[in-house]
């Protein structure tokens, strides 16, 4: 005897409820893990300081595991206070240090963002930077977004990261344990962080060090410096891998509407004068994607909470205000500086100047020239090429040989000085080669009123800062003579007139 068929709407019924659970599992997987809610913050500063520049799906970090991993290992750290160790500027009442972003990405993610490198902060006398000691404004910490952030340790984020994903500590076990101390997650959350999220955080950690090895073997970028395209040029535009030295300081990033939209030289040496590109491909830097950009693009002409992350931050660029010297300036002084520096300085640092914003070869500036063989026309070509299927391709970027002539607003917040910061202030940039400073200690953001620029020698600045060999590759501090045949009365009325620029 024949079985008995199951009816149809029985099999239809089985089908559905199969379907049913995978379309529900399916949601929560993407739920948990793809789905992507960027923050929104009401004013463009806030969006510079805190917003997202799409790091976090690739580049982020899950939220708790970043939060601990100070508590966990604070040994690998260069002293106490956790992040704020490295530099990294914290306000009151925010959870994030200036320059991180929040994304859930499935869960909460920590990413990076321009702020990073484009937040300057300084102090007006000596004493602990967390300011616990002295008259408060004296000691307070000044945070100063579009500034350069010269206190910032960057390589130093990176090998503490490292260093805690090699130590056997970093496992499920202790980091859900040290998670459970500040908060308590959902049943779903502590699975995810405990099977897959901390697993996979470890991983990704040990593969982004191999694949910045290449830092090793070249010097230390130290505190408020980086080699910001090398990194690009090998993981982004697949350039073959060399020996070049692009360590330079992070530069100021304020005022841009008086640079103009383009035609500008930007970055040290002039590699792409298109404002925009340089946003987007600043982004790239940091870790965002094509993937992210060519949706965040699609919207840069929006309007309200519609609007492109990335058009906020040319937006707050444009109007960025230069910070004001803080402290008395002898106007008398002052004004006879003001003639030296037009006769001088103004043809190529003045707003207006008839070399301002173009490209002074680099044999006429004489400045140390690792950072321009770094940029190569391969670079050039590729970069130009990277986004040739979007909307939005880039086309402006260019081969230099030479430096930028930069105008010097708020100059008295921009040392070191040169391109790769190796000369401490103003008023030693003034000097001949063979007297300027060939060993000082940089990251240490009590102001040198005096010389202009941050105080570089003495107990406290080697506590806090990093060390400066000019005889190190890609540190010459030679190069850039104007001014170092002036008497000693110019010199001085000169450095009390840039204060106020």
């Amino acid at each position: 005897m024949l079985p008995l068929e199951k009816p149809k709407s029985h099999k239809f019924m089985i089908i559905t409820i199969v379907v049913l659970v995978l379309a529900v599992l399916g949601y929560g997987a993407w739920y948990k893990l793809l789905r992507e809610v960027d923050p929104y913050y009401a004013s463009d500063l806030d969006n510079f300081k805190y917003g997202t520049v799409g790091t976090e799906s690739q580049q982020g970090m899950p939220l708790w595991i970043w939060i601990v991993l100070p508590r966990m290992f604070p040994e690998y750290l260069p002293g106490n206070g956790g992040w704020a160790s490295l530099g990294l500027p914290v306000e009151d009442g925010h959870e994030l240090p200036v320059g991180f972003s929040k994304v859930t990405v499935g869960v909460e993610r920590v990413g990076i963002n321009c702020a990073f490198c484009h937040t300057a902060t300084w102090r007006a006398t000596p004493g602990p930077p967390s300011g616990a000691s002295g008259p408060e404004e004296l000691v307070k910490t000044h945070i100063v977004p579009g500034g350069p952030s010269a206190q910032f340790n960057v390589q130093g984020y990176q090998d503490f990261l490292w260093k805690c994903a090699e130590d056997t500590r970093f496992n499920s076990k202790n980091i859900m344990a040290e998670i459970d101390r500040i908060t308590k997650l959902s049943f779903i959350d502590r699975m995810l962080y405990r099977y897959l999220l901390i697993p996979a955080t470890r991983k990704a950690l040990l593969r982004q060090k191999q694949q910045f090895a290449w830092t090793g073997d070249r010097p230390h970028w130290l505190h408020g410096r980086v080699d910001p395209f090398n990194g690009v040029k090998y993981a982004v535009l697949k350039v073959p891998m060399d020996n070049t030295i692009g360590n330079s300081d992070m530069p100021s990033v304020w005022n841009q509407k008086a640079r103009g939209a383009s035609g500008f030289a930007r970055h040290w040496d002039g590699l792409n004068p298109d404002l925009k590109e340089v946003v987007i491909s600043s982004s790239i830097g940091d870790g965002s994607t094509l993937k992210w950009l060519n949706k965040d693009l699609e919207k840069w002409d929006g309007t309200g909470e519609n609007r492109s992350s990335l058009r906020r931050v040319y937006d707050w660029l444009m109007e960025a205000p230069v910070p004001p010297y803080p402290f008395p300036i002898d106007k008398a002084l002052a004004e006879k500086g003001k003639a030296v520096f037009i006769v001088q300085c103004a043809d190529c640092h003045a707003f207006g100047g008839r070399k301002t914003g173009t490209v002074i070869p680099a044999e006429e500036v004489g400045t140390d020239t690792h950072r321009l063989a770094m940029w190569t026309q391969e670079s050039v070509t590729n970069y130009n090429n990277l986004a040739a299927a979007f909307p939005w391709k880039m086309n402006h970027f260019v081969k230099n040989n030479g430096y930028a002539s930069v105008p010097l607003d708020g100059v008295w917040l921009r040392g070191p000085y040169l391109h790769n910061g190796s000369v401490p202030t103003l008023a030693d940039l003034l000097k001949p080669v063979s007297e300027r400073p060939k060993k000082f200690y940089r990251g240490y953001n009590v102001i040198d009123q005096a010389g202009v620029g941050f105080v570089s020698t003495g107990p406290e600045a080697q506590q806090y800062g990093s060390p400066v060999d000019t005889s190190v590759e890609g540190n010459g501090n030679g190069g850039h003579l104007w001014g170092v045949d002036l008497s000693a009365e110019q010199k001085k009325a000169l450095v009390e007139y840039m204060k106020s620029l």
